[in-house]
């Protein structure tokens, strides 16, 4: 989310945080007097539909709703179908099935890519909705061999057709830029691990700093969504785990879903964030652990810690006194500077994202040796050698070279064409039940690193 004054250089007016919370005490009690809708909880609102949701429910095969159905169940159903039905679905109903969580991964990349008939490259796309504002999550690396699965959630002002130009046409600001440069800084870090970064553009983002950024609404409708997300990344990959990023308003839908995400989520990250919907990092409900940083000159640090009359996101998760496990960003440039390569909160996010303990130390202070020996431990011990051996031999940078040509799902100039394979062709096995989502899944730490509860 840029900043609410445009221009980072000229700093919001510096009042003492006692007076600033009770002024904006003040003037919260004030609206209450008025009442009117703009107060009280938040009441999410989903995508409205498809337009051919009733003739995808007329389809012969008795597909299930996709507004409803479970990605378990969704998951079930496509199993059973063979590869021609597939196929006939996917091309009737590429909106459909392209934004279908629990739906074989290359059949929706090869839905959305035949929708994004302009788009020269071929891309890994997730989620395209091209509806309002639109709604993209792109995925870099394999994500059908991925032992781990970063989600980057961005902040306000951020919509489909800025998704890899940035808002203003400002570059660090582009969510698809973002992954890209924590992609490229994993495998910089560890050229074997099984890594896949999604930029995830999910949900309606609030528009600059007006009322919907301050309030709730479309960060709880954006939770939800992500919930589901991750039920489906994880059908089937008990072994998998997830790390998810949330960048500005970005961490406010994090910390909304986290009671609810699966728990094969390890970890949470916070940047930039106005706040996680919550007072602590203990009210997050969640054992995943939880990481965050806010840099210097970044304007978010003026926002108000708090929540009140439905407005505010509770306390600033860069607060020491929230409880997070904090992340280096001394010299991270401004609101949206996190994912640049001279900010050292890059490198620390890539070594979660390969499940290794971050480097405090700038990036100056650091050697190119370090990236793969002394700045990180790997949970579980791995060494890089071994993660390359698990590969096959093949780096990350091989498995980042496959496109979705070389995959059973592929978008020829007849269509779609597929034939599931591996562990899509089998009926999944179920993910554990909600009130499960809290027992994590990911590998003991090593002695060289043993987190502490975050």
């Amino acid at each position: 989310m840029p900043s609410p004054i445009g221009d980072e250089s000229r700093c919001m007016p510096r009042i003492a945080v006692t007076s600033r919370k009770a002024l904006v005490a003040t003037a919260f009690a004030g609206l209450s007097l008025v009442g009117g809708s703009l107060l009280g909880p938040a009441r999410p609102e989903q995508p409205a539909p498809p337009v051919s949701l009733p003739a995808w429910l007329a389809e012969p095969t008795a597909p299930p709703d996709p507004v409803t159905a479970t990605p378990e169940r969704i998951a079930v159903f496509f199993a059973r179908l063979t590869p021609a039905e597939a196929t006939g679905l996917a091309i009737r109903h590429p909106e459909i099935v392209g934004n279908l969580d629990g739906a074989p991964v290359p059949l929706r990349y090869a839905a959305n890519q035949a929708r994004r008939p302009s788009e020269v490259a071929v891309r890994q796309t997730l989620v395209y909705d091209d509806r309002g504002d639109g709604r993209i999550a792109e995925v870099l690396g394999d994500l059908e061999t991925a032992d781990r699965v970063v989600i980057l959630i961005p902040g306000s002002d951020n919509e489909l057709p800025e998704f890899t130009t940035g808002h203003g046409g400002v570059q660090r600001r582009a969510p698809g830029r973002q992954a890209r440069q924590l992609f490229d800084e994993v495998r910089a870090t560890d050229d074997g691990a099984r890594v896949a970064v999604i930029a995830w553009l999910g949900y309606d983002s609030p528009e600059g700093v007006d009322i919907n950024a301050v309030r709730e609404d479309r960060a709880a409708a954006g939770a939800e969504s992500l919930r589901r997300f991750v039920d489906g990344l994880v059908l089937d990959r008990p072994d998998r785990s997830i790390v998810v990023i949330g960048h500005s308003y970005g961490s406010t839908v994090a910390g909304l879903a986290a009671p609810e995400l699966s728990g094969q989520v390890s970890d949470l990250i916070a940047v930039g964030s106005p706040g996680m919907g919550v007072g602590s990092r203990s009210d997050l409900n969640t054992t995943a652990r939880v990481w965050a940083c806010a840099a210097p000159g970044d304007w978010i640090r003026r926002v108000p810690g708090m929540r009140l009359l439905g407005l505010g996101h509770g306390g600033l998760p860069s607060d020491p006194e929230f409880g997070a496990h904090p992340l280096p960003c001394d010299d991270v440039d401004g609101h949206d500077g996190y994912f640049e390569s001279t900010a050292s909160a890059l490198p620390a996010m890539a070594a979660i994202a390969t499940g290794r303990a971050p480097d405090d130390r700038s990036p100056e202070d650091r050697t190119p040796d370090d990236r793969t020996a002394n700045s990180l431990v790997l949970v579980g011990g791995h060494s890089p050698a071994v993660q390359a051996t698990k590969l096959g031999g093949h780096s990350a940078a091989t498995q980042a070279g496959k496109t979705i040509d070389r995959r059973p799902a592929s978008r020829t100039a007849k269509g779609i064409n597929y034939s599931p394979s591996g562990r899509h062709g089998r009926t999944p096995t179920t993910a554990p039940p909600a009130g499960q989502r809290g027992t994590p899944t990911t590998a003991p730490a090593s002695e060289g690193h043993q987190p502490q509860p975050g």
